[in-house]
Parts: structure tokens; C-alpha cells; sequence
């Protein structure tokens, strides 16, 4: 499959509306580039919306992917966003497995390991369907089976309704609800 730039011109646009350098708002970005990228690929390859969460109610789906495929497609697009210059302060590892040697419970994640801290992070597309946001935490966490949307990690892996509300830091000349704060 190969992307165009009007595809990368789209991908970049929604990247700028979270423009902020905290940790917060770049693990946003990441999660943003997933989730766009998870939507572009399912334009070029339909049955990629056939990926539903988890895989409990896939079986015999054309189209399903397991944790080993998501960690795969995410680790591709995370060097994709490496290589258009949105993945700043990010450097791609290789996926990682943990409960390795359990068959039922092995599971892969991509990585992505933080320039200023060193820290591994987890991203992990399994979880949700395809075209929707990864889930994101501390590899360590992750290693020891935190679940993305329980404490403290919720905050990191909303769904909400619009991309303003992903990130902390509007892009430049937008004004959000904090523009007009008495605080």
C-alpha cells in the first residue's frame, strides 16, 4: 500500500490541531497519527474495518487482526510518522510481547521510547478497532498488564469527540473554551 501526499497533506492537518511539547500533548500526537493512519490504510484496504476490538467476536472474520498484526501495522506507521516529521521527541523500538510463554494470554504491543526521559512507552491499536485510538502507557505498566482506560492511565486514552479535546495545547490562533477563562 502506498500513501499519497494528499493522504500525508490530510494526516498532517490533523496532527497541527495538537501542536504542544508536554508529554501529555506528544503522546496525543502519537495517538492522533495512529488513529489517521489506521484510516487511511482501511481506504486502500476496505476489509481493514473488519478489525473490531480484541478479536472476542471475529472469529472466521475476513479482515481480523490479532494483537501480532496491530503491533506490526502500528510500528509501521509510527516510522511513517518518523520519516514526515511528526513524531518529535519519539524515537520507534521494536514491538514488544509480554506473558510470553502463557499461549492464552501472550500479547504485542508497538513502542515508542521518549528522547527527553529514555522511558519506553506502549502503543497499543489491539484494543480498540481499527481507525480508532491507541491505547498508550508506560511499557513498564503495560508489561505488568495495566489495563489503558482504568486509573491513572483513562486521562491518556480518551475518546473523545473531537481532537480539541485530546490535547492541552490549542494550535496557534485557535481559540478554545480556556481562551475565554476568568482564571
Amino acid at each position: 500500500m502506498t500513501f499519497t501526499s494528499k493522504d500525508m497533506a490530510i494526516l498532517k492537518r490533523h496532527l497541527a490541531l495538537c501542536p504542544g511539547t508536554s508529554l501529555h500533548d506528544r503522546l496525543q500526537h502519537v495517538r492522533i497519527g495512529i488513529w489517521q493512519m489506521e484510516l487511511l490504510a482501511q481506504t486502500y484496504q476496505p476489509l481493514l474495518a473488519n478489525d473490531l476490538a480484541i478479536n472476542d467476536s471475529e472469529a472466521g472474520v475476513e479482515g481480523r487482526m490479532d494483537c501480532v498484526d496491530n503491533a506490526s501495522n502500528t510500528t509501521t506507521y509510527l516510522h511513517i510518522l518518523r520519516d514526515i516529521g511528526e513524531l518529535a521527541g519519539w524515537t520507534v523500538s521494536s514491538p514488544k510481547a509480554r506473558n510470553f510463554f502463557d499461549i492464552t494470554a501472550v500479547h504485542w504491543t508497538a513502542v515508542i521510547i521518549d528522547t527527553e526521559s529514555g522511558l519506553p512507552w506502549s502503543v497499543d491499536s489491539w484494543y480498540r478497532p481499527n481507525g480508532h485510538l491507541p491505547m498508550v502507557m508506560p511499557l513498564p505498566s503495560w508489561s505488568d498488564d495495566k489495563k489503558g482506560w482504568e486509573p491513572p492511565f483513562e486521562r491518556l486514552n480518551a475518546t473523545p469527540r473531537s481532537i480539541d479535546e485530546l490535547c492541552d495545547t490549542p494550535p496557534l490562533g485557535h481559540l478554545g473554551p480556556a481562551a475565554f477563562s476568568l482564571r
